[in-house]
C-alpha cells in the first residue's frame, strides 16, 4: 500500500517534533503532530514539542499507574516490537520511566534520575553506546540506559502519539525522514538509524541533515517566491545552534536546464557548544551568587542549578521577557531539607555572559583556541575548549575557501536552532559577521517567518513530499570524503608502528543511490573472523578521488572516526583464510553508506557494517 504521508521527525538533543502532510494532496500545509505528555504529575496535556528527557521513576512510583499515558508507551510499545528486536543491538529494556514536559522538569529536582543530552552521546566514539551509562555519573543505584536505548525511548512516544491520532495510517508504511547533526559522521547516523528501526520506525526510513531540513522548511514556506530572493553565484549560510552542538552548513545557488537549483557545498565538524554549553555558563556564573548567600552547593545541586539556569534563560530572553527571575534548587542541608534556595539572575547580566562568551568579536583570521589539557581527563562529552561559535565560524568560513578569493563570503544567513529566539544573540552574529566583510558584505537574513523550534520537523516533513516529486531538492551527495586506514607492510621493528596510509573510498558530493569501483591495489582481509578497519572522514578534502591514497595528513584535513568491524563469513571453496579483495562504494537511495569487499579471486564479496568500538 502507498504511502499516505510524509513524515518529518526532529529528534532534537533538547526537544523533539513530528510534522506531516498527506502525500494526496497538492500544496497540502505541513501540519505539527499535538503530542501528548505529563506536564505535572497526573496532568496530561497536548504540546507541539516533545522534550527530550527521561525520567527514571524511583521504587515506590514504579507499578502506581501514574506515569501511563492512554497508550502505555511505557510498556506497550516496547513489548509490541520485542520480538522483532530482541537480537538487535541497543534493545536494552529501559526501566520505568517518563518523557516529556513533567521529565525536563524534574531534570532540575531530581537531576540523577534524568537523562538529558542523550543525542550528544550518539556521536561520542570513546564510550561504548550500546551501554547504560546515562544519566552520567549517577549513583550505582540509580537505573542507568544507553544513548541508543534513551533515543529509542523518546521515538517510541512519538510513534504512540502518531498512531493514537491516525490508526488508520500505520507509521511502518509512511515515508518517514528523521534528521540528523550535519556534522554526525557515519557511526552517528547508523546508531540514530537503528535506534529508529528498533523504536517501529520502518526499514525505509530517510536520514536528512538539520540544516538541510531548516532550508526546506523555508523552502515550503515562501513557495516560488524563493527564486525571486535567490541568484545563481549566491552562497546561503545556515548557522544552527541546538541545544548540544552548533552545526555550519554553505549551500550555493546554481542553474540547472535554465532553472536556479540549490546545491549544499560544505558542511562543518562536529561542534559540541550550544545551549547546553550557555545554561552551563549561567550555572557557573550563578554559583558564586549563591556562595554570597553563604550557600556551598553539593555536585547534584549544581547540576540541578544547570536545569534551572535552562528555564530562567528561555524566560529572560523570550520577547517580553522579565528583567531577573529567580533560580530555585532544592536546599539538601539539615536545616533546607525540603525546602528550595532562590537567587535572581538578571537579564542585563545573562546577556553579557553569553554575548562575551560565545558570541566575541573576533578577526576573520582568528582560528577557536586550543588549551593545553591535563594529561587526566574525566570520562565525558568532549566539549569544545574554545567556547567562542564566532572564531568556529570564521575557522569554517577560512577552511571552504581558496588561496586566491580567501574564506567563504555568505551572501545570505538562515538562523536555525533555539539558542537564537533570542534578538540579541541573531543581531550579535550578523554584527560579527559585518566586521568581517564590511556592511556590503554582510549576508542577509532570509525573508519570512521561520519557525525555530519546528522549522527542522517541518522541513523534513517537506523533503519527504519532495521526494515523490513535489518539490525543489538540495543537491549535495556525501557531505564528507571518506577513507579507510591501509597498514603498509613491511619488516616489523621494535617500537615501531608501521606506517598509516589514507585510502579514499567515498569521495565529497557522491550522490545518494550511486555505486563506484575503488581503484587501486589489492587489499588482503581475513575471513572467518574479524578484521578491523579504521576510517577517516574529511569535510574540507573535496577535490579526493577514490583510490587516491594520502601517506600525511594533520588533524584539521582528516578526523578519524569509529572503526568499521566485519566478521567476514569464510567461504567454502577458498582455502586460504586471507583473500585479497578490492573495495567498492555505495550509498544507497536512502543515504546509507556501504562498503564491499569484493574478492580479486572468486566471485565473492562481503558487505562491511558500520558498528561501534567498545573500549
Amino acid at each position: 500500500m502507498p504511502a499516505q504521508f510524509a513524515i518529518g521527525i526532529d529528534l532534537g538533543t533538547t526537544n523533539s517534533v513530528f510534522a506531516y502532510v498527506p502525500l494526496e494532496v497538492e500544496n497540502k500545509t505541513v501540519e505539527i503532530l499535538p503530542i501528548p505528555q505529563f506536564v505535572a504529575p497526573s496532568v496530561v496535556e497536548s504540546r507541539t514539542m516533545l522534550p527530550s528527557f527521561l525520567y527514571l521513576a524511583a521504587d515506590h512510583e514504579k507499578g502506581t499507574g501514574a506515569f501511563d499515558l492512554p497508550w502505555d508507551v511505557g510498556h506497550a510499545v516496547r513489548a509490541k516490537d520485542k520480538r522483532k528486536t530482541a537480537d538487535a543491538p541497543g534493545t536494552q529494556s529501559v526501566p520505568y520511566s517518563i518523557v516529556g514536559e513533567l521529565a525536563r522538569r524534574q531534570a532540575a529536582e531530581a537531576p540523577t534520575r534524568t537523562v538529558a543530552a542523550a543525542k550528544s552521546w550518539l556521536c561520542y566514539s570513546r564510550v561504548d553506546r550500546h551501554q547504560p551509562i546515562l544519566p552520567f555519573g549517577a549513583p550505582a543505584e540509580v537505573p542507568k540506559v544507553s544513548p541508543v536505548a534513551a533515543s529509542r525511548r523518546y521515538l517510541e512516544h512519538l510513534i504512540a502519539a502518531w498512531e493514537a491520532a491516525h490508526p488508520e495510517a500505520p507509521i511502518r508504511e509512511q515515508q518517514v525522514v528523521l534528521t540528523v547533526p550535519a556534522s554526525f559522521d557515519a557511526s552517528g547516523r547508523e546508531l540514530t538509524r537503528e535506534a529508529a528501526v528498533a523504536a517501529g520506525l520502518p526499514e525505509t526510513l530517510v536520514l536528512l541533515e538539520e540544516p538541510q531540513a531548516a532550508v526546506y522548511a523555508w523552502l515550503a514556506d515562501r513557495g516560488d517566491a524563493w527564486r525571486r530572493e535567490l541568484k545563481v553565484g549566491d552562497t546561503l549560510l545556515i548557522c544552527d545552534i541546538g541545544g548540544g552542538t552548533t552545526d555550519l552548513t554553505l549551500i550555493g545557488v546554481t542553474e540547472e536546464g535554465g532553472e536556479l537549483s540549490l546545491r549544499r557545498i560544505a558542511v562543518g565538524n562536529h561542534i559540541l557548544v550550544g545551549g547546553d554549553n550557555m545554561d552551563l555558563a549561567l550555572a557557573h556564573q550563578m554559583t558564586g551568587a549563591f556562595k554570597d548567600k553563604k550557600v556551598e552547593l553539593d555536585p547534584w545541586q549544581s547540576v540541578s542549578l544547570w536545569h534551572a539556569c535552562r528555564t530562567a534563560k528561555e524566560i529572560l530572553f523570550a520577547a517580553d521577557g522579565p528583567k531577573k527571575h529567580p533560580v530555585t534548587i532544592l536546599g539538601r542541608g539539615s536545616k533546607l531539607i525540603g525546602g528550595t534556595i532562590s537567587v535572581d539572575l538578571d537579564r542585563k547580566t545573562a546577556s553579557a555572559l553569553l554575548l562575551d562568551g560565545f558570541f566575541p568579536a573576533c578577526k576573520l583570521s582568528d582560528k577557536p583556541a586550543q588549551r593545553r589539557a591535563s594529561g587526566f581527563r574525566e570520562l565525558g562529552l568532549p566539549f569544545e575548549s574554545d567556547a567562542a561559535i564566532t572564531r568556529h565560524l570564521a575557522a569554517f568560513l577560512a577552511a571552504h575557501g581558496d588561496a586566491k578569493e580567501g574564506p567563504v563570503r555568505p551572501t545570505h544567513l538562515l538562523f536555525n536552532g533555539g539558542v537564537f529566539k533570542a534578538d540579541l544573540l541573531r543581531d550579535r552574529l550578523v554584527e560579527v559577521i559585518g566586521g568581517w566583510f564590511g556592511a556590503k558584505g554582510t549576508p542577509k537574513p532570509l525573508a519570512g517567518n521561520h519557525d525555530l523550534d519546528l522549522a527542522v520537523a517541518r522541513g523534513a516533513a517537506y523533503y519527504g513530499a519532495a521526494k515523490q516529486g513535489r518539490g525543489i531538492r538540495i543537491r549535495g551527495g556525501a557531505p564528507r570524503s571518506y577513507y579507510v586506514g591501509i597498514e603498509t607492510a613491511g619488516l616489523a621493528i621494535p617500537g615501531a608502528v608501521r606506517p598509516l596510509r589514507a585510502l579514499c573510498v567515498v569521495p565529497f558530493g557522491m550522490e545518494e543511490g550511486t555505486e563506484t569501483d575503488v581503484p587501486g591495489g589489492e587489499i588482503g582481509v581475513v575471513i572467518g573472523e574479524q578484521s578491523v578497519f579504521r576510517f577517516f572522514s574529511s569535510a574540507v578534502r573535496k577535490e579526493d578521488k577514490p583510490g587516491d591514497v594520502l601517506r600525511s595528513w594533520t588533524e584539521d584535513e582528516l578526523s578519524e572516526t569509529d572503526s568499521l568491524e566485519a566478521t567476514l563469513p569464510p567461504a567454502p571453496d577458498l582455502e586460504d583464510p586471507y583473500v585479497p579483495v578490492k573495495f567498492h562504494s555505495h550509498i544507497t537511495e536512502l543515504g546509507v553508506f556501504e562498503l564491499w569487499c569484493v574478492s580479486t579471486v572468486s566471485n565473492h564479496r562481503w558487505k562491511l557494517e558500520f558498528s561501534v568500538r567498545s573500549e
